[in-house]
This record gives structure tokens, C-alpha cells and sequence, in this order.
């Protein structure tokens, strides 16, 4: 059964109302001892309220802040509801953070407890709560035998849980009292340049995307639901999407191990619908790519034939002749149903959102059968703003706004938001806020405009946006998304601000760079190979490739190549796998400049 989102007083409201429809039916799916095992709604719901009343019997108090430091599991649903069931605010944290990261959230949100899981994660969350101005209570999900001192109580999850079993406290009468307009997390834009904000949502402002969501969904036709869940729960787009409108619909949510089994886990949780950033589709892309390639013969032709005709149905539909529709017809049965099964063989639609999706990685999936929505939005807006329908999927195009949500276009390009999706401001930063919301309208710092159909279409980050030394604006994210199609480039970012063309680092890929050093009978360590002259054609071949689909300003006339890849580790990627400009220019600015030096 779906929630009534307009009548719905909260999410921890919603949250129980689901338990009461569903009771013993599974909810939760993780794997214990090799094996995905579940949780009812029932037993989640009874350690949500025990931990909630665990949490007051350890002082918090309703609109204090806890921190959640833990991969998607279980756990990190039960904490961030019993969370809010005791009137508090959850502040989710990235595993990947490091130390001072932590230190920032702390000392910024002032936590008064961190619910952290692992040993691994534990380590530097306690060195930063020592560390802190007002120290936290840690609560660890897995057993640590971390020595505490003076400063620092911890405290085991069933610990606490045992705590609120034994006295209730007031958590019924909060539920109660909770309102859409109250606080329910603070969440730290992971970002690409600069300290990280807290942005404050409201549980209207989720309740508004879940809305926003089934809306969208609706036309699939909503039933008995099962998502995987894979991106950082920490992570806006996960947080609303990938956990509270699952909640929303009753749907069961299986927790994904990592990006290494991810294949696998489709295969065992079978997900009907699935949230994922452009990365991870451009990955799916070049692996089904090259699998189809090292099996040749037949299967590839076959395989190829069916891209072919899909991405005529799709641009041109009119101009299939009737063999072809016959054709593509057989094709079905004989590669679209085969890549089906590869992803569960029920899914109804897979969402991208986080970062641009390029039109080719949308329009293959189509080809192939598998739907892909694209969907726009940012954390200040709880997080999406917009979707593609099922029905008019324009994969230039990131949707129309969702329902309840106004859009408009300033005069200088600037996508503009309305309603209650938006959040409530920057926490204990104002001069922020009032930049960011103006007379009601968030300003999204994204530049597009609205097509005949009302769909948004994106061109650029006002931010990002490369303003060469000509005056002219070029988008580098265009200009990355054709490079990373290529299969010899893993990643790249275009530079050239104030500067008379572009310039780019890429990073190869190290698949491709493996066989083909195989190939040509050559040392295979990347290091070596960026080296090698024979490479390097190779390499230059594929650039040359993009320059020929790009205008004269958008053409990269020189490039750098690094064995080094970007990656959450060396902070050059943001936890959803955006590239973090400013880190990357810290330690290649030198090198790209030197690429102006140069001449020929």
C-alpha cells in the first residue's frame, strides 16, 4: 500500500504506518553468512523504537544532532529513523571521509552521539571525536575494542538498544508531536570545491520527492517492489530515494556488498527498480561492450544488430522498414531478454541521477530493452528536482519538474526551484542561505532551459562552466562525457579557463591498456605505457575521434595522460563518483599548463 503524501505528518509517520500494513512480511535483505537473510517490518520497527529510547536514555534530547557513520546495511535505517523518532536531527557522514572530515561535521553540527559500524570506520571517527570541541557518545553497530578514556563514553548497539528496552521514555509522545515542517537530517554536501555545508531538509521536503517519485513510477505500475540498494546512504539522492520512498511504497530493500559484486547481487535480489549515478551505467556500458567483443562471432553480430535498430527505434522510429521491425522483433527474444536477465530479469526501470548521463549510455540501455530514467536535482532540493517520465523518456533532457515542484529559467540561464522540496537553509550559516534562496527560489547554480515538452535540459554548472580566453562559454562536462565513451579513456577533466582552448587529463583505461599491451607483446604496467610512442597513437587516436563531433572551441587540442586514477581515496572523486575539479588541478594544475608551453 502507498502512503497518502499530502496527508502524511512525517516520515517516522509513515515509517509506522508501513510497519502496521506490512508486520512479519521481509523488509530488510542483507547478507549474513554468505547468504541475503531478512529483517520484517515488524523487527525492524521494534529496534528503531528501542534505539530511540536507547538514545535518550544517553541525553539527546528532540533537535540535537547524531551522526551516522556506517556503509548501507540495516543498521543505518533503524538509526537514522529511531534518530528521528526521538526528535533528533540524523547528520549522515561518509565512510570515505577522512579524520578532519569528521572533525568538521562534528565540531560544525555539534553531534552529540556518532553511531559508527566497523572496526575500520571506528578508528578515525573516535580520533576525531577526541579531537572535538563538545565530544560525542560513540555507539558502535560491531564490537570495538578500542581503549576509551575520560573524554569519550562507548557504547555497543545492543547496549543501547537493551537501554531503551528497559525504559521507553517519551518516543511515542515525539512521534506525535512531529511535524513536515520539523528538521529531520542534516546533510554535508560532499562537494566539488571547498568546505562542505550542512543543509538542512525538512521531513516535508522528503515526503515531497517520495511524492514527486511515485508520480513518475506510477506508470510502471507500483506493486510488490524490491530495490538494491547501492549508492552512500549518507548521500542525499540514496538517502530519499533508495530508503524513504521504498519506505513509502512498502517496498523490500536489499543492501548491495560493494561495486564488485554488484552484478552478482542483481542477480540474487532481482531488483525491480534501481538507483545509480551516470558512472556506474558507463561502467555496465563498457564491460557489456567488451564481453560482447571477446565472444564474437554470431553473438556479437547479433548483439549489435539489436543496438542498431533499438537506437533507430528510438530516434527515428518511422524510418524502420518492415523487415527490420520483424527483425528487431526476433531480437528480442535473442539478446534483449538475455541482457534483461543480467540485471534480475524484472527490472523495471533503472534511475540515474548525481551527474549528467550521456545521451549514448541512455540511449544504449533503450536499445537494449533495459529503461533508464534520467532524474536532475541537489541536495538543497531533498534532492530531485525533476525526472523523465516512462512515457516520454528524452534522454537529452532530465524530465519535467516533479509534481509539486516549480521551475523556472532566469535571464541569465539559471535553473531556479520552488516548493516544499526546498531546504530549509545552511546550517548556522546564513549569509549562505540568503545566497542560495531568494524571494522563495532556490538557485541552483546550473545553467538550462525548458523545451516545448516542459523537460528541463542541462547545459552546465554555472560554476564549471570554462570561459575561454575568446569570451566564449564551453561546457567541460560535455566535453568529459564524449572522452569517457571512448574504450580507451577511463576518465578525464577539460581545462582552459581564461585560456585560448582546451586542454584535458585523461586517465586510460586500465582493462583496455592491459590488452592491448597483450596485444602488442608490450610491458603492461600503465606507468610504462603512457610512455610508449606506440600507445600514445593510440591513444591520440581516440581524442581525435571526440574532436571530430565537437565545435572548434569545444576541441582538445593537447592532453596529459595519468596512470594515477581519479578516486574517492585520493579525494579526486566526490563519494558519488563526480570529479572534484579543484583537487585535481591542486596536483596536475602545473602539468596542464605546461601544455600551452608546447608547441606543434
Amino acid at each position: 500500500m502507498v502512503t497518502d503524501y499530502q496527508t502524511c505528518t512525517s516520515l517516522t509517520a509513515m515509517f509506522f504506518e508501513q510497519v502496521e500494513r506490512f508486520g512479519d512480511r521481509p523488509f530488510l535483505w542483507a547478507k549474513r553468512e554468505g547468504a541475503y537473510r531478512p529483517l520484517s517490518w515488524r523487527e525492524v520497527a521494534t529496534d528503531v523504537l528501542e534505539l530511540a529510547s536507547g538514545l535518550q536514555q544517553l541525553g539527546v534530547e528532540p533537535g540535537d544532532r547524531v551522526m551516522i557513520v556506517a556503509e548501507n546495511r540495516p543498521e543505518w535505517l533503524i538509526a537514522d529513523i529511531a534518530i528521528m523518532s526521538a526528535g533528533a536531527v540524523s547528520v549522515p557522514a561518509y565512510t570515505t571521509n577522512t579524520v578532519s572530515d569528521h572533525l568538521h561535521i562534528l565540531n560544525n553540527s555539534c553531534a552529540k552521539v556518532v553511531i559508527v559500524s566497523t572496526r575500520q570506520l571506528a578508528e578515525r571517527v573516535v580520533a576525531a571525536a577526541w579531537q572535538a570541541a563538545h565530544p560525542p557518545i560513540v555507539i558502535s553497530i560491531e564490537q570495538l575494542s578500542l581503549r576509551q578514556n575520560n573524554d569519550l563514553q562507548i557504547f555497543g548497539w545492543d547496549q543501547a538498544l537493551h537501554m531503551g528496552s528497559v525504559n521507553p521514555g517519551t518516543v511515542q509522545d515525539i512521534l506525535k508531536a512531529t511535524r513536515r515542517e520539523d528538521t529531520c537530517c542534516l546533510i554535508y554536501t560532499s562537494g566539488t570545491g571547498g568546505a562542505p555545508k550542512g543543509v538542512m531538509l525538512s521531513h516535508g521536503a522528503i515526503l515531497c520527492n517520495c511524492m514527486g517519485a511515485h508520480d513518475v513510477l506510477l506508470e510502471l505500475g507500483l506493486g510488490d517492489e524490491v530495490f538494491l540498494s547501492f549508492l552512500p546512504l549518507s548521500h542525499a539522492y540514496e538517502h530519499s530515494a533508495g530508503q524513504f520512498f521504498p519506505i513509502s511504497v512498502g517496498a523490500q530493500i536489499y543492501y548491495a556488498e560493494g561495486v564488485d559484486t554488484l552484478v552478482n547481487n542483481m542477480a540474487e535480489a532481482r531488483p525491480t527498480i534501481m538507483t545509480a549515478v551516470p558512472r556506474l551505467y558507463e561502467l555496465m556500458r563498457m564491460r557489456i561492450l567488451r564481453g560482447v567483443d571477446r565472444a564474437g562471432g554470431f553473438k556479437a553480430r547479433m548483439f549489435y544488430k539489436a543496438l542498431e535498430l533499438g537506437t533507430k527505434r528510438y530516434e527515428d522510429p518511422a524510418s524502420l522498414r518492415l523487415g527490420e521491425r520483424i527483425l528487431d522483433k526476433l531480437l528480442d527474444r535473442l539478446v534483449r531478454r538475455k541482457v534483461a536477465a543480467r540485471f534480475g530479469g524484472r527490472l523495471k526501470a533503472m534511475v540515474s541521477g548525481g551527474a549528467p548521463l550521456n545521451y549514448e549510455v541512455g540511449v544504449f540501455f533503450t536499445a537494449l530493452g533495459v529503461r533508464i530514467l534520467q532524474g536532475y536535482g541537489q541536495t538543497e532540493a531533498a534532492p530531485v528536482i525533476s525526472a523523465n517520465r516512462p512515457s516520454n523518456i528524452k534522454h537529452r533532457t532530465v524530465g519535467p519538474p516533479l509534481t509539486g515542484v516549480e521551475v523556472k529559467i532566469a535571464e541569465d540561464g539559471e535553473i531556479l526551484v520552488r516548493g516544499e522540496l526546498v531546504m530549509q537553509g545552511y546550517w548556522q550559516d546564513p549569509e549562505a542561505t540568503a545566497n542560495a534562496i531568494r524571494d522563495g527560489w532556490l538557485h541552483t547554480g546550473d545553467i538550462g532551459l525548458l523545451d516545448e515538452d516542459g523537460c528541463i535540459q542541462i547545459t552546465d554548472r554555472k560554476k564549471d562552466l570554462i570561459v575561454n580566453s575568446g569570451g566564449d562559454n564551453v561546457s567541460p562536462q560535455r566535453v568529459e562525457g564524449f572522452l569517457t565513451l571512448q574504450p580507451e579513456i577511463a576518465q578525464a577533466m577539460a581545462y582552459g579557463d581564461r585560456r585560448p582552448h582546451l586542454v584535458a587529463l585523461i586517465v586510460p583505461d586500465a582493462e583496455w591498456a592491459a590488452e592491448w599491451a597483450k596485444a602488442a607483446g608490450k610491458d603492461n604496467h600503465l606507468e610504462k605505457l603512457i610512455d610508449d610512442p606506440d600507445f600514445r597513437r593510440a591513444i591520440a587516436a581516440a581524442v581525435d575521434r571526440v574532436n571530430r563531433d565537437l565545435s572548434p572551441i569545444e576541441k582538445v587540442r593537447r592532453y596529459a595522460m595519468t596512470a594515477e586514477a581519479f578516486s574517492v581515496v585520493n579525494h579526486m572523486l566526490t563519494p558519488t563518483l563526480k570529479i572534484r575539479r579543484h583537487k585535481i588541478r591542486e596536483v596536475f594544475g602545473e602539468r596542464l599548463e605546461r601544455l600551452y608551453e608546447e608547441r606543434g
